[in-house]
């Protein structure tokens, strides 16, 4: 995860507005910095075996739900543009208490995203450096993270874009030495096959369903997208269009990168380590080399993930201990030296731990798509009342204004009900409590609920906020 870049306020601009100086182009390039190049391969193998051998379905399902609703993103973007995202479109689109469980959410994501990089990054180092177990590497990458942002270092714009290059440079690296092994192997036939779509011997539909809410994290982010609606030139055109074209750029290239993948490897019962098996893919057809390097990305593209992730949730928390949502002794405090909110990077630091020694990548990863997804419901239904039922009659557009809406809200309603039972118990606990806390706090629900504020996960420094 990444921060949006900042712009300077326009000199003739009305005090509080931002110039509008980022085009189409940045936009789509954002996305794709914040899903990053590589996203299908670290939940590669784990899908592919959920899923019997049909990751590709998956992440098709999983593609037309996120671009059937990126476009509710992008539509409720232009209408409410904030660094609060679902939570202020499902507030202001349905209803104030929706919109706070919405937050709720959006919250336990907050919380889950550094515990799944951290994941992703200690199975990586494993296989590169054996010697030392999982927890230790687990254990070696928190402290590590925790220090980075404790003195208040994160991840520069130039960093990101170092790490873009050199995603694109080890995929491209791949996708041509494995061209060239499947055309060497079995020429023109062995780059044309049917079977990563459907094998008769292995295809169910429920394993697909479930491999498919877990293979969703292929898309978790690209709705970082509307966050700079504020920021853009004519964002009714160009948020709408960015967040689908991230979706559907992301569709294709992680439909190639896992089809190939398939190709090399067909049986997904034989892979040495289901974790981190397109590492074993790479070195098929490139060595020890690209092995090596297809580790090393997915390494640091997972602790630059845990970087931002671990102090965009003390921030999170940080907001709500300020406003009396959390005790405010502990959450609300700042340090008086960096001005960071060190309490909740070190609690934040403990969950993270935990979190990664108790739950698979699997589970971590289904956890996260249980807020990401109800979120995803909750916008597409708020773009249906916005723009169906309270926009006057003559306005209306039943295909685009409800049809596209209810069919994203559809697709991603199966998708989160695919999700395994251990995951709705944990993630319904987490949002029973939110019910429960709104109800206490609106006293019954009779008045507005509180306001959690994103934006302070944008903010370079939360005591600006």
């Amino acid at each position: 995860m990444t921060h949006p870049p900042t712009t300077k306020a326009d000199k003739g601009a009305p005090p509080g507005r931002l110039r509008r100086v980022l085009k189409l182009r940045d936009l789509v390039f954002y996305g794709i910095v914040i899903i990053t190049p590589i996203a299908p391969v670290p939940i590669y193998g784990v899908a592919q075996v959920l899923s019997r051998g049909h990751i590709l379905i998956c992440i098709l399902f999983a593609g037309v739900a996120m671009m059937l609703t990126a476009f509710s993103y992008g539509r409720m973007a232009s209408l409410y543009p904030s660094a609060g995202s679902a939570y202020v479109y499902v507030g202001q689109g349905l209803n104030s208490h929706l919109g706070f469980i919405a937050g709720w959410a959006m919250t336990l994501d907050y919380l889950v995203l550094p515990i799944v990089a951290i994941i992703q990054a200690a199975l990586a180092m494993e296989r590169l450096i054996p010697l030392l177990p999982f927890p230790v590497w687990v254990t070696l990458f928190i402290v590590l993270i925790t220090a980075l942002n404790l003195r208040g270092i994160r991840a520069t714009a130039r960093a990101n874009i170092a790490l873009l290059i050199g995603m694109f440079v080890v995929i491209g690296t791949f996708l041509l030495v494995a061209v060239r092994y499947l055309f060497r192997l079995q020429g023109l036939h062995g780059l044309l096959s049917l079977a990563p779509f459907y094998h008769p011997a292995t295809f169910d539909f429920r394993t697909v369903a479930t491999a498919t809410s877990f293979a969703a994290l292929t898309y978790i982010g690209f709705d970082g997208v509307t966050t700079l609606a504020e920021d853009v030139e004519n964002p009714r055109r160009n948020v709408l269009l960015a967040t689908v074209s991230v979706c559907l750029f992301t569709t294709i290239f992680s439909c190639i990168l896992v089809y190939l993948a398939q190709l090399i490897w067909p049986d997904y019962r034989t892979f040495p380590s289901v974790e981190t098996a397109f590492m074993d893919v790479t070195r098929r057809v490139g060595g020890s080399l690209l092995f090596q390097g297809m580790g090393i990305v997915v390494i640091l593209s997972s602790l630059g993930g845990c970087l931002a992730g671990q102090v965009a949730a003390a921030r999170v928390l940080f907001a709500m201990g300020r406003d009396d949502m959390l005790p405010r002794r502990f959450f609300g405090y700042l340090d008086p030296a960096s001005g960071n909110p060190v309490l909740n990077i070190l609690l934040v630091a403990l969950v993270a731990l935990g979190g990664s020694l108790l739950l698979s990548l699997e589970h971590a990863g289904e956890l996260l798509n249980f807020g990401a997804f109800l979120a995803f419901m909750g916008v597409n239904l708020g773009a249906i009342r916005q723009y169906y039922f309270l926009q006057c009659r003559e306005k209306r557009r039943f295909f685009s204004d409800a049809m596209v809406p209810l069919s994203g809200f559809l697709f991603c309603l199966g998708i989160w009900l695919s999700l395994p039972l251990l995951t709705k118990l944990i993630g319904g606990a987490w949002l029973l409590a939110g019910i429960i806390y709104d109800a206490v706090q609106t006293k019954g629900f009779r008045t507005h609920p509180a306001l959690l504020d994103f934006a302070d996960v944008q903010d370079d420094n939360p005591s600006e906020g």
